[in-house]
């Protein structure tokens, strides 16, 4: 058995972690909201919680949907090359993620983008068709918050301590290997 076997590709979800970072280094920044600099990853998992792509770093300061666009498009790309047939999957993304580039990109690799609408810094209501949004599907984003909760469970990913992108990242690549065979096992 395989985890391509497993992997449920009828939606892929999308969330961010921060990480607080106690030395500096690279892609690290000041983020408000923690108090602390911080890094920001962005993995994307299946509907099953494997963990199928992720981004790289992004520093804390700036939001998550910053160069998202390019984000997506690396993602999409090297999930078509490892052969994960994404066509026709749901996109399920928090309202931080709800862009018209993201929605775009989504629509071009033949993704059904699933974000709940962003209402902020909207004065009067929106023009056009109502954009496509299944709140049954949106529930099971949960998926996603459990395989978080699970990296979480590897300390030094909680605080980054490397000045180094590619340590840190190494040590997510690690821990997205270890919890894929966690599935992996769970499901046999």
């Amino acid at each position: 058995m395989t985890i391509a076997e497993q992997l449920n590709l009828s939606e892929i979800n999308l969330d961010g972690s921060h990480a607080i970072a106690k030395k500096g280094g690279e892609s690290v920044a000041y983020q408000g909201r923690k108090k602390a600099k911080t890094t920001n990853i962005l993995p994307m998992t299946d509907g099953s919680g494997f963990i199928i792509a992720s981004t790289g770093l992004i520093a804390g300061n700036r939001h998550d949907a910053l160069n998202l666009k390019e984000h997506l498009q690396t993602a999409f790309k090297s999930m078509k090359r490892l052969g994960l047939d994404i066509e026709g999957a749901f996109f399920n993304a928090d309202k931080a993620f709800d862009t018209k580039a993201a929605r775009k990109t989504c629509f071009n690799h033949g993704l059904i983008p699933n974000m709940a609408e962003n209402k902020r810094n909207r004065k009067s209501k929106k023009r056009g068709r109502k954009r496509l949004f299944d709140a049954e599907v949106y529930k099971r984003r949960f998926t996603s918050e459990r395989t978080f909760a699970w990296v979480d469970k590897f300390r030094a990913l909680l605080l980054r301590f490397e000045r180094r992108d590619a340590y840190f990242l190494g040590g997510h690549h690690i821990a997205f290997a270890m919890i894929n065979l966690r599935h992996l096992i769970d499901a046999q």
